[in-house]
């Protein structure tokens, strides 16, 4: 019986400890590795559940914990939310590094602990700081950043938009473009302006000279309609729309009226329901969606967890831009299941 007692006990420890080692490479070792925090501008839209995808995948190959926390809507009014949400992650002792992209100002104390703590934090997506405004002199704690390289993006937009003018005979001199740019943060400024300048650099080559307008609005209902009439009514023979937000507003009213805006161009940049609609449906129902970029969302979520743990782990780290990818009818659904094009 003793015998009997002591294998019993012997294959229950081997079970143990095989069980230990199984768990080594997963959920083992991110709790020996620890947790590595992402707290976005917000945790529902399809952009942010694509960043998300990408953050957990960067953290499971490295074996950390990825916590991912966002308020309910990307507005100054949820800044306090926010606020609480790195607050908590700072008071977790398991957190290693912060992942962030704030909706707004005020998180100087919190950036000042997670410097006095030793936690390195990553911006991600459109960043942390106005003009260094959050950060207390000598304890900045940021390592770098990861998000669309909104001016490169845009002039991809350009690029292709100026393409297609070209293969159909539109790109002469006077040919006029309209911008609705989605408010004037550094985002819209890159976006509005990374287009106008690469186009107006093409049209040059080619010794065109083209009219530009650029309709600046704020995000409030009813504004980016406004922009969209407004360049109806000087005569815009094309559009660029600078978000997901300018197309979600554009669109129902060029799809209720039809014929007025049936002869204008438009082009945009990110992704969303709105977009594959009006593009897979363009030309046949209302005005031509020439085509739009996209950002890789699930890869600035990888890369900017990626950048966390090389720094934690000792290595180098520099600044990722991430590129926009150009898409149209014939290649959105491809997108789509690359992770790239999100619905939503």
């Amino acid at each position: 019986m003793k015998k009997l007692i002591s294998l019993s006990l012997a294959l229950v420890m081997a079970l143990g400890l095989v069980a230990c080692g199984g768990d080594a490479s997963t959920s083992g070792d991110a709790a020996g590795n620890g947790t590595i925090a992402v707290i976005a501008k917000g945790e529902t839209h399809a952009f942010w559940q694509a960043v998300k995808a990408g953050a957990e995948a960067a953290g499971a190959e490295a074996g950390y914990a990825v916590t991912f926390r966002g308020p309910t809507a990307e507005s100054e009014e949820f800044v306090g939310s926010q606020r609480e949400m790195v607050q908590a992650a700072l008071n977790n002792s398991d957190t290693k590094a912060l992942v962030l992209a704030t909706i707004g100002l005020g998180f100087a104390d919190e950036l000042t602990s997670a410097y006095d703590k030793g936690l390195p934090v990553v911006e991600f997506d459109s960043g942390l700081y106005s003009d260094g405004a959050d950060i207390t002199e000598g304890k900045d704690p940021t390592i770098g950043s990861v998000a669309t390289n909104n001016k490169a993006a845009a002039a991809v937009v350009a690029e292709n938009f100026y393409a297609y003018l070209k293969a159909n005979g539109l790109a002469v001199d006077g040919y006029k473009v309209g911008i609705i740019q989605h408010d004037s943060t550094a985002t819209g400024i890159d976006r509005a302006g990374g287009f106008k300048e690469k186009i107006e650099e093409l049209a040059a080559a080619d010794g065109i000279t083209l009219d530009i307008n650029v309709q600046v609005k704020a995000n409030n209902a009813g504004e980016y309609k406004l922009g969209l009439t407004a360049l109806k009514d000087w005569g815009a023979a094309a559009i660029f729309m600078t978000n997901e937000g300018v197309v979600n507003e554009v669109f129902p009213e060029i799809s209720d009226n039809a014929a007025t805006y049936k002869d204008i161009l438009f082009c945009g940049f990110d992704a969303g329901t709105n977009q594959y609609t009006w593009m897979k449906d363009a030309g046949a129902t209302y005005a031509l969606l020439v085509g739009s970029v996209a950002q890789d969302s699930y890869n600035i979520g990888y890369e900017a967890v990626k950048m966390a743990i090389n720094k934690l782990d000792g290595k180098d780290v520099a600044d990722v831009g991430i590129a926009g990818v150009w898409y149209t009818a014939e290649n959105i659904d491809e997108q789509r299941d690359r992770n790239i094009f999100y619905m939503g």
